[in-house]
């Protein structure tokens, strides 16, 4: 295990996608989304899957230098053509605009077309949150969650992220996944040679499995209800964008890199202080969130009582001292991927 120094990793990161035409603004996007999320511990979305984001841009999958177009339907709606850019690139751009228009009419609504993998969903509702909006992200990816009851996947693990300003301390944030755990948790329980927990996959035959090796299709979160929530997620995504549902997407890993996705996204901003004062929303949250943390923590739990995004700021404070840990196998993958680059510059 090494631990990587962020403000460094960062630019490496930046210039390893420039070399490779990638342009300025998607590139600082992507080094952004990927560093951020490893610094508050979502690794499956993090710094790990930038040999990944390199590889498909070698191959064609990824646009380096993509003609985004924007279109604004209504006062309060757009949409975007992302021409196969970075998906962290194509939704920085859409919760732009939706921030836009929520502060000229209250609310702004963007749907993504044409986009690829966008990371972590919270790097574009924390965008909104910050600059004082309640943002949502949502995405839809290719099928890996098993159909209720059924033997095979048909939607995505698609992703519904909520953010919310908070006084005093970075924003609320729910950031999860329709099913009970990401596919790249999966893999990364793969590539360490460990189990994962039971309940979290299944086979092709849609029997539950440990070995991540047999995994197939995901569990999706809350039986049912996790299920129609992905169900919800393709709808405001692949329907309202008039892209493929989930079903219909080539796989993120097992396509070939030269197939492009067209994954589809979707985006919100409210403006707060169109229905009460933004300080107001802010230290009433704060009050709520603060009221939660003080219940008493039930005999025999191992940790105190949080609400959404704790874990998060809690990682973020500790890796920002002691830096991004990685596993010394992906360590040697990114270094393939930064030519001229030696572990003494990025490690501790």
């Amino acid at each position: 295990m090494v631990c990587l120094d962020s403000a460094l990793l960062r630019d490496l990161l930046r210039g390893g996608l420039t070399i490779r035409g990638v342009e300025h603004a998607a590139a600082g996007h992507v080094a952004d989304s990927l560093v951020e999320t490893s610094l508050r511990g979502v690794d499956s979305h993090g710094v790990n899957l930038y040999p990944h984001y390199c590889r498909a841009v070698e191959g064609g999958r990824i646009n380096a230098k993509p003609d985004i177009r924007i279109s604004r339907t209504a006062a309060s709606v757009a949409t975007v053509d992302a021409d196969h850019a970075f998906g962290h690139h194509a939704g920085a751009v859409a919760i732009d605009a939706a921030v836009g228009m929520a502060l000229e009419t209250g609310i702004g609504a963007v749907s993504v077309a044409n986009s690829s993998h966008f990371g972590a969903a919270a790097y574009f509702a924390l965008r909104a949150a910050r600059a004082g909006y309640l943002g949502m992200a949502f995405c839809n990816a290719d099928a890996l969650v098993k159909v209720y009851n059924g033997r095979s996947s048909f939607f995505g693990t698609n992703p519904i992220c909520f953010c919310a300003p908070l006084s005093g301390e970075e924003p609320f944030c729910l950031d999860m996944a329709t099913s009970l755990a990401a596919w790249n948790k999966v893999k990364n329980a793969r590539t360490v040679g460990s189990a994962i927990p039971h309940g979290w996959a299944f086979d092709e035959r849609g029997l539950g499995v440990t070995d991540p090796h047999q995994a197939r299709s995901l569990a999706p979160l809350g039986g049912y209800k996790g299920f129609d929530l992905g169900m919800m997620v393709d709808i405001l995504c692949a329907l309202l964008a008039n892209g493929p549902m989930s079903k219909d997407i080539p796989p993120m890993f097992d396509a070939p890199l030269s197939t492009r996705r067209r994954i589809s996204h979707f985006f919100v901003a409210l403006d707060i202080s169109k229905f009460v004062p933004l300080d107001v929303f802010t230290n009433r949250l704060r009050e709520m969130a603060t009221r939660v943390r003080a219940t008493p923590a039930m005999e025999g739990a191992d940790d105190v009582v949080m609400v959404a995004g704790d874990p998060e700021k809690r990682c973020y404070a500790v890796r920002m001292v002691e830096g991004i840990p990685m596993a010394d196998e992906r360590f040697a993958e990114l270094l393939e991927v930064l030519p001229g680059v030696a572990a003494a510059q990025v490690s501790g």
